[in-house]
């Protein structure tokens, strides 16, 4: 029997981005009803206890990743300055933060959000499995008013289809679920293969090495190649990367569309638009990457060679990521723990891999470290309205002549971008029948949260739908602007009435040029990352974090002075009392 109830805010996950929207919705709107659903037993979504395999640790170290309103204190979570949070200590930082801001009540685990349907009259249908055996779960519908879906990037795993896994006879699984197969594989595996080159696959790794068991290592021929792997600290300076990427200063040398939101217009305009301004961009990436090489040493062994970078880190963006590890992990390399093998696998036997190399793996289990689908888990009706929400969609036609338009405005701007790396020439997508068509169109939405379709509605929004090394005051930002937005208090058009009447263009359009343009520029910047697939993110955060804070009116420079604005890392504690902030502003601007 179908249940209907109403709530006016319906937030899907219950993560970084999902628990800190209900507390910015609530500070802002206390008597409203907000209801948090959680498909998983647990909260913190790729925090949750279900995905906590062992090893897991964040790659930022403590005091760059936390909310700026509750510091993850040492006295509290015992996590020293300098060290990387342990994926255990995370997920009882979220829960503990959810439990003071009384947050923890509102959230429904064990709800699975089947489907989205937009209701002709306003608002959005929920339909909701509730209980973990779907065979015999609940079904109930919940009217949203208003709907934030939160779910983020990194939810549904990537499984690709490989000839003979029927007759593997052995587990085959994605990285998200080694803890359910951890403790039975370090007691009983002699071997065991990983196949991918992302830093789950290191984490994998790592986590079956450190006790003993031989990993055979696979990065595909025909992929992207090993992810970047910086220490944690870099540059000869050895900045701290996560604050490498927040100091002001440096985000200057990154190209980014929205750049000119810093307010340092001349000095951007100079390094990418001029050549003497462009070559010392290419020195400062050409330093910063032949310092991780060294670093790390790739060249001084033929097995660690491996597993040097196929692409240039200028292009590449999230997927750079850090060795977080308690000992060197290249000693596992060159001892011949971890045996790398550059091949693709063509078919699966009894415990045995085959690769293209023709060589014969010996298996007690796979373990895939593919990626993600990068579209919400969940279905919105009616059917094709995906492209209507900005989400990910397939189509045959070419670029519409917007995204050609959107494309000359890049590379005028930057012609750096012109020249873009050579991808690996063999490279062909995996592929999975489990998965959704090739969505081939990225999202499109504006600010990276909203539909342009359904601007002027303000009933549906997503929160975390960008990578970066800023989750959680990127988190932050963006829900004290969806919840100024959704409350009407957010001025989306920046002009005045009198230079809207001058204008040759409307608002709608000029929404819609600015998020295809912000959204098309990944495609060119990162294409050794997903930047064409989804905003993607590295020293872009930084005017992203400024731009948000602009659209609301408050400051955007918080350091007082301009050395210490330009030179000094921006960190959580920068954005501290945001919320006491706007509710001063008290804006009350509607569209």
């Amino acid at each position: 029997m179908v249940t209907m109830e109403n709530a006016d805010l319906v937030i899907i996950g219950a993560g970084w981005h999902g628990l800190v929207t209900a507390k910015t919705y609530v500070d802002v709107n206390p008597s409203a009803m907000v209801v948090v659903l959680e498909a998983a037993r647990t909260i913190g979504g790729v925090w949750a206890k279900h995905r906590l395999y062992p090893g897991l640790k964040s790659n930022n170290m403590v005091g760059t990743y936390e909310y700026s309103d509750f510091p993850m204190d040492e006295s509290t979570f015992g996590v020293k300055t300098g060290e990387h949070i342990p994926g255990q200590v995370v997920h009882e930082y979220l829960h503990s933060y959810a439990e003071k801001f009384d947050i923890y009540r509102r959230i429904r685990f064990q709800s699975k959000v089947e489907t989205v349907e937009r209701r002709q009259d306003g608002g959005w249908i929920l339909t909701i499995t509730q209980g973990s055996d779907n065979a015999h779960a609940d079904k109930t519908q919940l009217l949203a008013h208003k709907l934030i879906v939160a779910t983020g990037l990194t939810s549904e795993p990537f499984l690709p289809d490989i000839t003979g896994s029927a007759s593997f006879d052995a587990p085959i699984f994605h990285c998200r679920y080694l803890l359910d197969n951890a403790d039975t594989l370090f007691k009983t595996a002699t071997s065991v293969t990983v196949f991918g080159g992302t830093k789950s696959a290191w984490d994998a790794a790592y986590a079956f090495a450190s006790k003993g068991i031989t990993v055979d290592w696979i990065i595909r021929e025909s992929g992207h190649g090993p992810v970047w792997m910086a220490p944690p600290y870099v540059t000869p300076l050895k900045i701290w990367i996560e604050k490498l990427v927040t100091t002001r200063f440096l985000t200057w040398f990154s190209p980014c569309i929205w750049g000119d939101w810093d307010g340092f217009v001349g000095i951007r305009r100079f390094f990418h638009s001029t050549r003497i301004g462009r070559k010392i961009v290419d020195g400062f990436w050409g330093v910063l990457a032949n310092d991780v090489k060294d670093l790390n040493g790739y060249d001084k062994h033929p097995e660690t060679k491996k597993l040097k970078p196929w692409t240039s880190a200028f292009w590449v963006a999230s997927s750079l990521s850090i060795l977080n590890y308690p000992t060197d992990f290249f000693d596992y390399v060159r001892n011949g723990t971890i045996k790398i093998h550059i091949a693709d696998i063509t078919h699966l036997s009894s415990k045995t891999v085959h690769l293209s190399t023709r060589e014969s793996l010996k298996a007690d289990a796979l373990i895939c470290s593919t990626g993600w689908q990068h579209h919400p888990p969940v279905k919105f009706l009616p059917e094709g309205i995906d492209r209507e929400l900005g989400l990910p969609y397939h189509a045959e036609a070419p670029d519409d002549t917007l995204v050609q338009k959107a494309d000359e405005e890049i590379l005028n701007r930057f012609p750096r971008l012109s020249s873009q790396p050579e991808i690996n020439p063999l490279y062909k997508p995996l592929e999975s029948t489990k998965s959704k068509a090739s969505l081939n169109r990225p999202y499109r939405l504006y600010r990276f949260m909203i539909p342009p379709a359904f601007i002027e509605d303000r009933s549906i929004a997503f929160n975390g739908m960008i990578q970066s090394f800023c989750t959680s005051t990127a988190a932050q930002l963006q829900a004290l602007w969806l919840t100024a937005y959704l409350d009407g208090n957010l001025s989306i058009d920046q002009k005045t009435p009198e230079q809207r009447l001058e204008s040759k263009s409307s608002l709608e359009d000029e929404i819609e040029w600015e998020t295809i343009l912000h959204s098309q520029f990944g495609k060119w910047r990162y294409p050794g990352g997903f930047g064409a697939r989804y905003p993607d993110f590295v020293f872009d955060a930084l005017p992203y974090m400024d731009m948000l804070l602009k659209d609301l009116g408050l400051k955007s420079h918080r350091k007082g002075g301009f050395f210490a604005e330009c030179f000094r890392p921006y960190g959580p504690s920068d954005y501290r009392g945001l919320v006491d902030e706007w509710r001063v502003k008290g804006s009350k601007k509607m569209l």
